[in-house]
C-alpha cells in the first residue's frame, strides 16, 4: 500500500500577492539541494488517524507552529514515488527564523558505524507562488496552483 502524508500549505498575503511557506528537508542527502527539493510541512499518518489532525501535528513537529485554521481542503496529489499527499491551506504568518524542528538519527557517514542526529527540517522560507513552483518537489506543484486559483475567487 502506498504511503500517505498529510500537510498544510500556509499562506499569507503581502503587497496583494500570496506567499507560501515551504520547508527544506534536513540531513546530509538534502544539504546541497535547493530547486525541486522544498515541500509543504507534512508527514505520514496511520490508517484510522484523522488526516487534518495529522497535518496539524506535522506542521508543529517540523516548524514549531500551531496552525488553527480555518482550513481550505486541497485535492490530494501523488508524488513520483507513489506517496499520496493530502493537504489543506490555511492563512497565517510565521517567522522562519524561529523554526523548531524535530530530529532524526541515521548512520553518517554511510557504513561508518557512527550515528548522527539531524533536524527533520533545516530551514523554512516564504515564497511567491512563482518562486515556490521552482523550489517545491514536482509532485506538490498542483497544490500551489489550486491555492492560487482558490485565492482569486
Amino acid at each position: 500500500m502506498a504511503k500517505k502524508s498529510a500537510g498544510i500549505l500556509l499562506y499569507r498575503i503581502k503587497k496583494n500577492q500570496p506567499e507560501v511557506l515551504l520547508v527544506h528537508p534536513g540531513g546530509p542527502f538534502w544539504a546541497k539541494k535547493d530547486l525541486g527539493s522544498w515541500s509543504i510541512p507534512k508527514g505520514e499518518y496511520e490508517e484510522g488517524e484523522d488526516p487534518l489532525d495529522a497535518a496539524r501535528r506535522e506542521v508543529e513537529e517540523e516548524t514549531g507552529l500551531q496552525v488553527k485554521g480555518p482550513f481550505i481542503e486541497l485535492a490530494p496529489v501523488k508524488q513520483k514515488g507513489g506517496k499520496l499527499v493530502v493537504a489543506w491551506a490555511a492563512e497565517g504568518d510565521f517567522d522562519p527564523a524561529t523554526i523548531k524542528s524535530n530530529e532524526f538519527e541515521m548512520e553518517w557517514p554511510p557504513k561508518s558505524g557512527k550515528r548522527k542526529t539531524f533536524p527533520e527540517v533545516d530551514k523554512a522560507a516564504w515564497f511567491t507562488i512563482s518562486e515556490a513552483v521552482e523550489k517545491i518537489v514536482e509532485g506538490q506543484i498542483p497544490l500551489l496552483k489550486e491555492l492560487e486559483l482558490k485565492l482569486r475567487k
